[in-house]
């Protein structure tokens, strides 16, 4: 095996709203058991990294840290025990994978709910400090540490490096948010809030289940056009509407009723009222996009006078990852997946994409490695 440098270089976020130094960070001499030393092929950025750059984001964060969880990339180390993915498969060096944050597999909400989403030991990637051991918990780096606690999916080799890592963090939140909605009927019309990356991935998917329509609401109108070729039937911009006409334009193209399922990605607070009024009598609306510290006001009569079944989505389990891996696989010559990845960047010009990001200049910049 090729010796291992001592020190990866990485992007440390040390107090919030500074930009991120390019810092050389140790690297583990020594692995858990379950543990995996990765390097990185590929880590793209999610708003969420934007959110706790920062300091807007209603988690907490043990500064400094590595920022960055949508990683991909190729084992160099393995701990003892760890030869295995969490579907089977046999690992071994120079396997690519994703990987999850932990569950610990023995409290209430990962063995009598089934929600390890929920842990209550759950431990996150890019929200631990790096100044200690294992360092590497963060994927704005040239080496990922895998907890022994983490889930870690294969990657097909049909998928490259980084369409793997849009599954590693978007991708498998709007299939967790599809486990927890349910199944979609032939009849049912979809309306999708918010056109960023995982509202483009929620319409590929809604279209792919048997959706009777997709409709997708956002801006700006480049972001509509690709929802068009993810497969939403109708477009609504919301620069060029009211809440009046959205609503009237939904109801028209719904038999009067209203959504039967509305998926909301906005992050935007306000957008959750407008959801409730969207979706018809005795639908669902699924949340996902309200991650941070933000809040707006609602009317509970109508979840009530509506009888509304309203459902929340956080993060998503090893599940979640395989199925989106096992989808893009599947589907990525007729459903234009890596048209969301929009711009290519070193780690030195981790800031420029995050402004880019921030700015809506990008829909998902990717940071690759050598």
């Amino acid at each position: 095996m090729t010796k291992l440098p001592q020190t990866s270089k990485a992007a440390v976020l040390r107090k919030f709203g500074e930009p991120l130094q390019i810092e050389d960070v140790p690297i583990p001499e020594k692995l858990e058991p379950g543990s995996l030393l990765v390097k990185t092929s590929a880590c793209s950025i999610c708003g969420t990294d934007v959110h706790l750059s920062q300091g807007s984001l209603a988690l907490n964060v043990d500064l400094p840290v590595i920022i960055g969880h949508e990683m991909t990339g190729r084992i160099v180390a393995m701990g003892e025990n760890a030869s295995r993915d969490s579907v089977g498969h046999d690992l071994k060096i120079g396997d690519r994978i994703l990987w999850t944050h932990t569950s610990c597999g023995s409290c209430y909400y990962c063995t009598v709910a089934r929600q390890p989403t929920l842990c209550d030991n759950r431990r996150a990637y890019m929200f631990e400090t790096m100044a200690k051991y294992p360092y590497l918990l963060g994927g704005f780096s040239e080496f990922g540490y895998v907890l022994p606690q983490s889930g870690r999916i294969k990657v097909p080799d049909a998928v490259s490096d980084d369409v793997a890592s849009l599954c590693s963090c978007a991708f498998r939140s709007v299939m967790n948010a599809m486990n927890n909605l349910g199944k979609i009927e032939a009849h049912e019309h979809v309306v999708i809030q918010g056109v960023g990356p995982l509202g483009l991935l929620a319409t590929a998917v809604a279209r792919a289940r048997g959706a009777r329509s997709v409709i997708a609401i956002g801006s700006p109108n480049t972001r509509l056009d690709l929802a068009g070729e993810m497969g939403a039937n109708h477009v609504i911009s919301i620069e060029q509407t009211t809440y009046d006409e959205r609503l009237e334009d939904i109801r028209s193209l719904t038999g009067g009723r209203g959504a039967d399922i509305v998926m909301e990605f906005t992050g935007h607070p306000p957008a959750f009222s407008e959801g409730l009024d969207i979706v018809r009598k005795g639908g669902r609306y699924c949340t996902v996009g309200q991650l941070g510290d933000h809040e707006t006001s609602i009317k509970p009569s109508t979840i009530v006078k509506k009888n509304i079944n309203v459902i929340g989505a956080f993060s998503g389990d090893a599940r979640s990852y395989w199925q989106a891996l096992d989808f893009t696989a599947k589907h990525q010559d007729q459903i234009p997946m890596s048209k969301i990845l929009s711009g290519r960047f070193s780690l030195n010009d981790v800031n420029t994409a995050l402004e880019r990001m921030r700015t809506y200049q990008e829909i998902k910049p990717v940071i690759e490695f050598s």
